[in-house]
């Protein structure tokens, strides 16, 4: 595997290397001691699949608060999505900024999602399906949402939105929302 480092702290795009021959290709998705070497989170509790049926639907910005913070790893397994991450991390150099890439079953590439950051996507076909990994048990208690075209962050997605749930539509700014120094992810 290939680790990429993003323009934000701690995040990376991970390619995969298949080794090819007539039958097709065999690769690793996960490597406990490349993941280790690289300092990247080596323990996941969950292993999820999303599938989104509608080109240009938006899922995000989504995270986790204090101890219910997580690490994803997220892969495109069918179709293709624009991936993105946000740096909510105040103490960090890169708080506020964003990145996004293309993620397909054609590409194959990974987004490594460190703690404290916000993530969302937004399916570039029908019928995308994405897998991910997740260091953490999910809380309904500690969920929280950035609104995806919050001002303060101008996240340039690829299309407008054609749909997008009621929870997501109605996140609220960063700025006007809970976050003030009081909740951090």
């Amino acid at each position: 595997m290939k680790y990429n480092p993003t323009p934000l702290e701690g995040a990376y795009t991970i390619e995969l290397e298949p080794r090819a021959d007539e039958r097709g290709f065999f690769s690793r998705v996960y490597c406990e001691n490349e993941f280790s070497t690289h300092g990247l989170e080596t323990h996941y509790v969950q292993f999820n699949t999303s599938f989104t049926q509608k080109k240009h639907t938006l899922r995000g910005m989504h995270y986790q608060l204090g101890d219910s913070a997580e690490v994803k790893v997220i892969k495109c397994i069918r179709g293709s999505l624009f991936d993105v991450i946000l740096d909510l991390r105040q103490d960090s150099e890169t708080f506020g900024k964003w990145f996004g890439a293309e993620l397909s079953d054609q590409n194959r590439k990974m987004m490594y999602v460190p703690r404290g950051f916000a993530h969302g996507f937004q399916a570039l076909t029908d019928d995308v399906e994405m897998m991910y990994f997740v260091s953490n048990t999910y809380s309904a208690t500690n969920e929280r949402s950035v609104r995806w075209n919050d001002p303060k962050f101008s996240i340039d997605w690829p299309f407008e939105p054609v749909m997008i749930s009621e929870k997501d539509a109605s996140a609220r700014d960063f700025e006007t929302g809970f976050h003030l120094g009081k909740e951090t992810p």
